[in-house]
């Protein structure tokens, strides 16, 4: 083992306060040895003596990586002192005291030892990555630590880590820094640029391969564009000269080793790599790193049930990982595809998993462990309320919890390594004895689509063509994938053997795709799809989502019912269908239920009155309800008026007057208490005034209501006499004639619009509110024209009317203006409705 690692020099600290203290955190930059050298070390203290280490690493290819070379320090295969386990793989034996883990493995471990006897300590590697297995295996070994096992170690190391806010969580746990072996690292900031990311790779690593010399690995976003990048590296004529090798999640374990080893030709080599490379691996020859700036992660939306793949900006502190991939050997370089301005506002660390994922497996296993309250536990980081509630929604739809309770169903859903969807349809499916097709539609379900982006989006398709590809026949789809995706269904398989429960039979020498259907169905009961009427690419899905076949010419269109497995929330609400089944709606009974609906359809404008045979949020059939009882039909109309509002009524001229009447009057004679009849009331207290309402069957029968004697007849007639009084509807002007006065709901004055003619021989403004209010008149020419705005009658005959009169006998010449409008004789003549002149 090495001892010029810089971990060596924290070693004495890190062994004294671990002697002592429960628990640690280790703050150490890339290349310091925290993952190999420091686990070895630990084995030999006291306090280890008959108890193993477990080590966490957020990925499978890290925890093969680690586990292999710290046995290669002590000389060892793996599976001896040093082992590993992860999902479907496990290298270790009786002599193993070092395991290395996939985080999940760590929770499925605590199921079944809860307080982790022959365990002496937990190291969680790389907990900057904050995923969620990680928080969760975190908070349990807490749990177990404060509870029975005191004596548990907790160590928790990564290079760039929020130490001060787990110094609070963990109890002020001690800290310790370590240097680290890096080298000086040029960072050279390409700029900012519209360009396709992995046409921008290509020049940057076409670049780096003529200034510089050495290993490069390149970080890209995801699968897509790494195969872009490398399809355009393959056409440079000098592509020979280097080796040119993928490095993500979907390879085999092989490949993976094939990028991580050097050349065995001694080539220069490239890596195009996602971000699994970012930690805990070491890339031998690696001198040059060229970072995209860019990372793909599934995000989960509990208000819609989605989990969609979106691409982001790096976060500074993965940022500088993936710039630390360099720099182990020497000065060395990193290339950056943005420029150093956008480098300063990157944000400064990643989001917790917790926080963006489904909870589902997550809840399911609080559940075993009995956690009814997960606000009793301490999280580094608190799961947010929607998910939760959303994965216990779905548990309980699986059958896997009763409330809050874990059922004999859930207990055997986490048997199996994987999603309680898919532990459900394989328990399902083994019910209905179709147990080996189950196992191929869950490994399909695991994998990435092995079919081009324009077939089908029929997922018996796939198993067809997994079936081709076990009897060596021609297949169009990619067979690597294939290949991962048959693995995995033998993984799977041996999984179900391994339970008391689960009878293994032949039986999927063929199938029927609405099979398939009804087990993606089983899994997923809120994606139970039927199609929109008049479009053949929607449907309606049972959780009141809509979605559409993403390909414009898919043969599923054919099909009224899908099953959809796999779906994003895409846009306006309208999600994206990439894998479905057809499904025979008959099979779904157990689904079904009738509710007793009235209500409004607001697109035509009717009263509904119906049983509706429904699955979920899709009304499969109905028939009308004869007998619909007055407070059912009443409760729907009444909100039909609150959320349309009043203007669904025919508001007459006349009732508009009387309610802006007695508005007015609540304004200046507070004392009176008439009724509050202005709109907000009015509808806060339908129930009332507005009725009958048992006529309505139509928006149109609302405007049959009388919506005057419906005001009037909240009114006592004492009331009705007293309003009269007050605010009169019409006052008599000196031609004889009862001219309406217009009120207004915002507390103005009325207004009395007349002809000047017909108010000679008057002398003052007329009033009401007995005498307290003067209205304010619209004086109007013979063609009821607006001549002059007053509330001094008296005023304007002695100031203003001369000059009035000047000009309307210039223009009226065949009317009489006297000269005296004080004695002259009123004028009487036609009326007309002068309400919607005034402002």
């Amino acid at each position: 083992m090495s001892i010029e690692l810089p971990i060596i020099q924290s070693l004495s600290k890190i062994k004294s306060i671990l002697h002592v203290e429960n628990t640690l955190i280790l703050q150490a930059p890339p290349g310091a040895g925290k993952s190999t050298v420091l686990p070895l070390e630990l084995l030999k203290e006291e306090w280890l003596v008959g108890k193993k280490i477990l080590m966490l690493e957020p990925r499978k290819l890290a925890a093969r990586s680690v586990a292999t070379r710290m046995a290669s320090l002590i000389g060892e295969e793996v599976g001896q002192t040093v082992g590993f386990r992860v999902r479907f793989e496990n290298k270790t034996s009786s002599s193993t005291r070092l395991e290395v883990l996939t985080e999940g493995i760590l929770t499925r471990m605590l199921q079944q030892d809860s307080s982790l006897e022959g365990v002496g300590m937990v190291i969680f590697d790389e907990f900057h990555e904050r995923s969620l297995h990680a928080d969760l295996a975190l908070t349990l070994c807490r749990e177990i630590q404060q509870v029975i096992r005191e004596d548990l170690k907790i160590l928790i190391m990564s290079a760039t880590l929020d130490g001060e806010h787990l110094l609070k969580l963990l109890g002020n746990a001690k800290i310790v820094t370590s240097l680290g072996r890096q080298h000086p690292i040029q960072h050279v900031y390409l700029g900012n640029d519209n360009a396709p990311i992995y046409q921008r790779m290509s020049v940057a690593i076409r670049k780096a391969l003529k200034e510089e010399t050495g290993d490069i690995l390149a970080f890209l976003p995801g699968a897509s564009e790494i195969h872009r990048t490398f399809e355009l590296l393959s056409f440079d004529p000098f592509s020979k000269e280097y080796a040119l090798v993928t490095l993500y999640g979907d390879l085999s374990p092989k490949e993976q080793q094939a990028a991580i080893l050097p050349h065995p030709d001694g080539k220069r080599k490239v890596v195009l790599s996602t971000s699994i490379a970012e930690t805990s691996l070491t890339i031998e020859g690696v001198k040059i790193v060229i970072d995209s700036g860019l990372a793909r992660v599934p995000t989960f939306d509990p208000s819609s049930g989605f989990t969609k793949l979106e691409t982001f900006k790096v976060t500074l502190d993965a940022a500088d990982q993936r710039a630390g991939r360099a720099g182990r050997l020497g000065p060395e370089i990193c290339y950056r595809l943005w420029s150093e301005g956008t480098h300063n506002q990157l944000v400064a660390q990643r989001t917790p998993e917790i926080l963006e994922a489904d909870l589902a497996s997550m809840m399911l296993e609080l559940a075993k462990w009995g956690i009814t309250d997960i606000n009793s536990l301490t999280w580094p980081t608190m799961p947010p309320n929607g998910a939760v509630n959303q994965a216990r929604e779905l548990l309980n739809k699986l059958g896997a919890l009763d409330n809050f309770r874990i059922t004999k169903r859930g207990i055997e859903m986490l048997q199996l390594p994987t999603h309680p969807r898919i532990a459900h349809l394989l328990l399902e499916g083994q019910r209905l004895g179709l147990l080996k097709l189950a196992i191929d539609v869950a490994s399909v379900l695991e994998e990435r689509d092995p079919m081009p982006k324009e077939t089908s989006a029929n997922l018996a398709t796939r198993i067809e063509a997994l079936d081709k590809f076990r009897n060596n026949e021609y297949v169009s789809a990619e067979r690597s994938i294939l290949e991962r995706i048959n693995r995995n269904s033998i993984q799977l398989l041996n999984s179900c053997r391994q339970l008391d429960n689960m009878k293994i039979t032949n039986d999927k020498d063929s199938f029927l795709h609405e099979q398939v259907g009804l087990l993606i169905a089983l899994a997923f009961p809120e994606r139970i799809a039927k199609q929109k009427d008049n479009d053949l690419q929607r449907y309606r899905l049972a959780n009141g989502r809509n979605a559409k076949l993403v390909s414009e010419y898919d043969p599923l269109d054919r099909e009224k019912w899908l099953a959809i497995a796999h779906l994003d929330a895409g846009f306006s609400n309208e999600g994206r269908i990439f894998l479905a089944a057809p499904l025979n709606p008959d099979q779904l009974s157990h689904l079904l239920t009738i509710t007793e609906t009235v209500r409004w359809d607001s697109q035509k404008g009717i009263l509904l009155a119906q049983n509706e045979l429904r699955l979920g949020d899709i009304i499969v059939k109905t028939s009308p309800i004869e007998n619909v009882s007055e407070q059912k039909k009443n409760e729907v109309l009444y909100q039909v008026v609150r959320s349309e509002g009043l203007g669904i009524l025919a508001w007459t001229e006349e009732a508009k007057q009387f309610q802006n009447r007695i508005i007015w009057l609540n304004k200046i004679r507070e004392e009176e208490n008439f009724p509050m009849f202005d709109d907000e009331n009015l509808v806060e207290n339908l129930e009332n005034w507005l009725f009958p309402l048992h006529l309505i069957r139509k928006r149109d029968d609302f405007q049959k209501l009388d919506v005057l004697s419906l005001l009037k007849n909240q009114l006592s007639w004492e009331s009705a006499q007293r309003i009269e009084t007050l605010a009169p509807e019409k006052i008599s002007v000196p031609s004889g004639f009862m001219v309406p006065l217009q009120y207004f709901s915002d507390g103005r004055d009325p207004v009395l619009a007349v002809r000047l003619q017909e108010m000679f021989g008057l002398i003052d403004t007329p009033t009401i509110n007995e005498g307290r209010t003067k209205v304010l008149l619209h004086l109007l020419s013979p063609g009821y024209k607006p001549v002059q705005v007053t509330q001094d009658l008296k005023s304007f005959w002695k100031n203003t009317y001369p000059d009035v009169r000047k000009e309307l006998r210039i223009r009226y010449q065949k009317h009489h203006w006297p000269e005296d409008p004080w004695t002259a004789e009123a004028v009487r003549g036609v009326k007309k409705n002068l309400t919607r002149t005034i402002g």
